[in-house]
């Protein structure tokens, strides 16, 4: 099978895990009171996943060679992501949840970034098209994970707002 396949089938089975885990934390969350704040635009960054993954599956011709250095500074990211979710641990989820009296989380990547879990995701969006130099699907989708994560940045500021006083 060719590389793209492999790449991008790994890289949506780390997303299905990843929705597992954070439906896990969400329930347990809200079980506890916590409330899923209305007008997120967690169906739209769903969508934009989705496409993000099968437009590479559709326009990257399947026996492009990926570029292993860009693959792995992708695969570096994931440490980051881990330690992400680690520092927020039964807190981290996909969707944005408002958890009344939760301490704002100031530990791990958060000491030195206000959302390094998108700078994450930004990051990943760009450059896992560039493994295979599609550079159209890099951009495009880069704009529009602009524009959707600087929505729910702004939702997820007045979440925080609350907690933190």
């Amino acid at each position: 099978m060719h590389a793209v396949y492999w790449i991008v089938g790994a890289v949506a089975a780390q997303r299905l895990i990843e929705m597992i885990v954070a439906a896990r934390n969400t329930r347990r969350l809200m079980a506890d009171g916590a409330l899923q704040v209305a007008g997120d635009v967690y169906p739209a960054l769903v969508v934009l996943h989705i496409a993000w993954l099968g437009s590479i599956l559709a326009f990257v011709p399947p026996d492009t060679p990926p570029d292993w250095r860009v693959l792995a500074a992708y695969v570096a990211l994931q440490g980051v992501r881990y330690w992400v979710m680690a520092s927020l641990g039964r807190f981290w989820t996909t969707r944005l949840i408002a958890v009344p009296h939760a301490p704002v989380i100031r530990t791990g990547p958060y000491r030195f970034v206000r959302h390094p879990n998108y700078l994450v995701v930004v990051a990943e969006i760009f450059l896992l098209p560039l493994v295979f130099n599609a550079w159209a699907i890099c951009i495009v989708f880069s704009i529009v994970n602009a524009a959707l994560l600087s929505q729910r940045i702004r939702m997820e500021e007045r979440t925080l707002a609350i907690r933190s006083g």
